[in-house]
Parts: structure tokens; sequence; C-alpha cells
């Protein structure tokens, strides 16, 4: 049985025991992820750079957390599972944020599989002068090498004619820890709609550059979704390059895009896979449970 109640002290305590003399911590928010958590579990084991795992259980009706635990004990893999009842990835991933205590924190998602170089790839990314974040190109994973030199081109180039934004979804974005701090963090009382990983770049590219890499790539399930779609209108994309290009993005977000989805609804709770019912009991800050 998983301890629900660790002091805070106590929860302190275990995660520095299990990032001590880690470069790396992974966010991994879910919500109804069985199905897909177990390979990405182990996947993230397989790394270079082995991880401290924080799984975010963002009150899944079914057993993935116990999936997802199962799935790191039997890696031998050291994890941190919190609890975060408010619905939403923004809420999921500052509950977890909060337990990172190593220099190098990755956001990934519960369907996605990762390369095993992947940790090792970011950081020699990120350990360049000047650089806050890195991004991942999506290419299948049984791709050829012909399709990932393509998607690699693609991303590589666009960062390289549109430097002020985002090239990269939060399935594949890792940071400086510092610089994710320093920018303000995920927080829901700031932004709470979706696209919030072009949101979260637009705050640390203040802190330093984003960085990407022909060698940095993973691998999103392709499994069809059932969510209505939470992608922005050609206007509202247009508009984000001339806004970053001129360094006006905070009217961007701030005044014009999260007016636009909000009135369509478009909240971070619209991230999730499944229709779900929303809880009444009230928010928690975050539930540790014990740490592996």
């Amino acid at each position: 049985m998983f301890q629900d109640f660790l002091r805070h002290d106590e929860l302190g305590l275990k995660i520095g025991e299990a990032a001590a003399r880690r470069d790396w911590s992974v966010l991994l928010p879910f919500f109804n992820e069985r199905d897909c958590i177990g390979d990405t579990v182990a996947s993230l084991a397989r790394q270079d750079e082995r991880p401290l795992v924080i799984l975010i259980d963002n009150a899944s009706t079914d057993d993935s957390a116990d999936v997802a635990v199962a799935a790191c004990r039997d890696h031998d893999l050291p994890y941190v599972l919190v609890h975060e009842r408010r619905p939403g990835k923004v809420a999921a991933l500052a509950a977890g944020l909060a337990c990172v205590t190593t220099p190098f924190v990755a956001t990934c998602d519960a369907d996605t599989w990762y390369p095993a170089h992947y940790l090792a790839t970011a950081q020699t990314l990120l350990e360049r002068t000047g650089v806050a974040a890195a991004g991942a190109y999506f290419v299948a994973r049984a791709a050829g090498t012909a399709r990932r030199v393509a998607s690699a081109l693609h991303v590589n180039i666009a960062a390289r004619l549109l430097p002020a934004q985002c090239h990269a979804g939060g399935a594949g974005q890792v940071f400086r820890t510092a610089a994710l701090r320093g920018a303000g963090g995920f927080d829901p009382q700031r932004w709470n709609l979706v696209l919030e990983d072009h949101e979260i770049i637009h705050r640390v590219l203040k802190h330093g550059a984003m960085d990407y890499s022909t060698s940095l790539w993973c691998s999103p399930s392709p499994r069809k979704r059932d969510r209505a779609s939470v992608r922005w209108t050609l206007a509202e994309r247009l508009c984000y390059i001339v806004t970053a290009a001129t360094q006006t993005g905070d009217w961007f977000f701030y005044n014009h895009l999260a007016a636009r989805l909000a009135k369509r609804q478009l909240s971070s709770d619209r991230l999730r896979e499944r229709r779900y019912q929303r809880a009444t009991a009230p928010a928690a800050v975050f539930a540790p449970a014990v740490v592996a």
C-alpha cells in the first residue's frame, strides 16, 4: 500500500535521497493511461542518463497509478507518486515541479516512447552556454532513416528561421530547472489553457535560448484521439509568428490568445484523452506517495 500522508520534511528527505547524484527528473502526468504508461516508463528506465521519475496522477479513474508504479519497480527506476486532484495538465505539471531537486527536468507524456539517448542528448544541448530549454521532434517509433532525417530537418530549419517561438510539443520539452523556475514554472493561476507548451516556452525564452538537435526525438502513440480539437486557428498561428518576432509575445498570449481560447472553452483539462467527471471535492495541493 502507498503511504499518502508523508510530512513535507519527510517527503523532501526522500526526494533528496532518490535524486542524489542524478542530473534528471522527469515529470510524467497522466489521466487514465493504463494501456500506455508501462511502455513509457520502460523507455525512461533504459535512459543512458537514468532519471528520477515523478508520476503525477491527475485524478485517474482507472488503475494507471498502480500500473505506473509497478513498471517503475519492475525496472528498478526511482520514482515519486503525486496525486493532483485539480483537473488539467498544467496543475499536474505544477504539482510535479514542486518535487524537482535536479538541475535538469523533462516533461514527458504517458503515451510516448523515448529512445535510450534522449536525456543524454538533451543534457548536451542544455549544457551549452545560454541555453535554457531544448525541444524534441516527433517521429514514429518504426520510422525509417529518410523519414527521421526529414522530420529533423523540418524542426531545425524552422527553429533557425523562427528562433523566438516554440517548435516542440510538451511531450518533447526539456529545461534547465533554474530557468524553468525563474520563468515562474507551470502555474494554473497564470495559464490554465491548452497550448501550455507554447506559453511556457514563451516565458522561458526570457531566461535563455531554446535548442534543437537532429538526434533529439521521441515517438508519441499513434492512437486516435477522442478529444475535441485543441489547436489554434491559422490566424492565431500567424499572429504568434509576428508577435514572437517583434517581442510582443506577452500581449499575444495574455491579452489576445487567452481570451480566444477561453471563449472556445479550451481549458487545460481538455488535453485529457477521455471524457471525465469533474471533481466536486476541494482541490488538493498534492498528496505525495512513497519514493522508491
